[in-house]
Order: C-alpha cells, then sequence, then structure tokens
C-alpha cells in the first residue's frame, strides 16, 4: 500500500461514497434547502457563515449587479448565443469576459481604491463625518492633482444619481455595517465639487465595492462577485433572447449598414535611440 500520496487539504467540498462534506456541514442534510445562494457564496469565500445583515447586504450588492440593460456584456452574450447556439456556455463566458474596468470592474476598483486611501491614513481613522469629509477632500484633490480618476465617481447614464447608491448605504446603514470603505466614499460624494467644480454621481458599481470591502471580502475577489452577479443577468439575457430575439437585429444593423473607406495604415511611434547612437545618418554639421 503506497502511504506517500499527496494529500491536498480542503475546507470546501469532499465527496465520500455515501455523502457530500461543504464547509464543514453536510451538503444534502445541512445546506440543500437551509442555506440561500447568496449566504452560501459569501461563506465560500470566506469559510464563515455570514450573519443575516451580512447576508442581506450581500444580496443586496448581487441584486444591484445583475443586470444592467444592453450593456456590451449583454450584447455580446446574445450575439455569441446568435453565432454559437450550441455553446451557451461560451455565450455567458463571451459576456463576462468584458467585465473590466469600465464595466463591472470599477466594483474592484472602488473597493481597492478605497483600502489603499485608507491603509494610508496616520493613526485614527475619523470618527465623524466631518472628518471623513476631511480626508476625502485631501483624496479627491491628490487624485485631480495627479491627474487620475476617482474611481466610482460618474456614470454615462445616472448623471443625476444612480439609484443603487443610496438605497445600498440605506441598507448597509439599516443592519449596521457602515464600515470605513463606504463611510469615505460617501464623504468623496459629498465633496467632490468642491474640487472638481461639479456635481458627478456615486455610481452603483463603487458603492458595491466599498460594501464588500466592508464586509471584508477579499479585495482580489470583488470583480468575481460583481461576474457571479452578472452571471445571472446574462442567463436572464440568454432566456430574452430565446422568447424575443433581437441579436440578429443588432447583427444585420451593422452589416447592412457598413461604408468601404481607403486603409489608414497603422503607423507607430518611433522607439527612442539607445544612448550613444548616432541618429544624424552620418552626416554631422
Amino acid at each position: 500500500m503506497n502511504t506517500d500520496r499527496p494529500v491536498y487539504p480542503t475546507a470546501l467540498g469532499a465527496s465520500s461514497r455515501e455523502t457530500i462534506t461543504l464547509l464543514g456541514q453536510d451538503l444534502a442534510r445541512d445546506v440543500m434547502g437551509s442555506v440561500g445562494f447568496g449566504e452560501l457564496a459569501f461563506w465560500l469565500a470566506t469559510q464563515r457563515r455570514p450573519t443575516p445583515g451580512e447576508t442581506r447586504v450581500f444580496e443586496a450588492v448581487l441584486a444591484a449587479l445583475a443586470d444592467h440593460g444592453f450593456t456590451p456584456t449583454a450584447i455580446v452574450t446574445r450575439l455569441t448565443y446568435l453565432s454559437a447556439p450550441d455553446s451557451v456556455q461560451g455565450a455567458l463566458a463571451a459576456g463576462l469576459l468584458g467585465g473590466g474596468s469600465r464595466f463591472l470592474g470599477v466594483t474592484e476598483d472602488c473597493g481597492r481604491f478605497l483600502h489603499d486611501v485608507l491603509t494610508g491614513v496616520e493613526g485614527a481613522l475619523p470618527a465623524d463625518d466631518a472628518g471623513w469629509d476631511a480626508l476625502a477632500l485631501e483624496t479627491v484633490t491628490a487624485q485631480r492633482a495627479a491627474r487620475r480618476f476617482v474611481p466610482g465617481l460618474g456614470h454615462h447614464v445616472h448623471k443625476d444619481g444612480d439609484p443603487r447608491t443610496p438605497r445600498l448605504l440605506q441598507i448597509a446603514a439599516e443592519e449596521g455595517l457602515v464600515g470605513p470603505h463606504l463611510s469615505l466614499f460617501a464623504a468623496i460624494g459629498r465633496v467632490h465639487p468642491q474640487v472638481l467644480g461639479k456635481t458627478l454621481p456615486l455610481n452603483g458599481a463603487g458603492v458595491c465595492g466599498a460594501a464588500l470591502a466592508d464586509l471584508g471580502l477579499p479585495l482580489e475577489l470583488l470583480r468575481g462577485f460583481a461576474l457571479l452577479a452578472r452571471t445571472a443577468g446574462l442567463i436572464g439575457q440568454l432566456a430574452e433572447e430565446l422568447r424575443n430575439p433581437v441579436a440578429n437585429d443588432v447583427f444585420l444593423s451593422v452589416d447592412l449598414n457598413n461604408r468601404s473607406v481607403p486603409p489608414d495604415p497603422y503607423v507607430s511611434e518611433p522607439l527612442p535611440a539607445p544612448p550613444g547612437t548616432d541618429t544624424t545618418g552620418g552626416r554631422h554639421g
């Protein structure tokens, strides 16, 4: 008998001939029918069971990010399904791959940004709104001076306010889960007009990132939770596409309305010459 086989420890799913164990629970007896999917997703990521309040905030985030209309991720999912109806997984994957810095990825970008600011604070964090406003003002001013955007600030549609933001802040407050990330994010919303000279909305993806960070979820996985939420939305997009298809109209709208233009060759910028290189072509004045 070989006793030198490698061992791969895991606190997640493990199976024997008779049972399946998940997070130390009997899957069939203790989890199925007793634990909601949102609660389970949180539990899987943290390996601790969330409180009811944490579950409520987490599931509110998932609801906020599930679907937001005909975004690029939704369109590409429908178009991929039009091209390959035999590959539902391909259509879903195509949509999820579009979760980047402009769509969905803002959740992670904002959470990381706020966390970096907070970890850079010397001494105790602010204890009241005035203190948070001062920190936010310093933060936005530094971003403006560096010509960098503040993640989570602004929205291409909800220019007068993203309805998801005050609702998530309200839910977190009701559950006593407004932590430093949400506090700083809300303060940025209050003070940024002083620096930028205009008022921009705090967008839903950003407030979701702040809320997830306050829940103690791994910063490296914040985009993953946004993708988890959007998977449900993309399944909904495909279900609607089956009932009321629009992908072919989108395709034909582009295909039948293109126009031929002369080639526009790409010319790369010349690389700087290495030090000591003669760039005069041998001609010296």
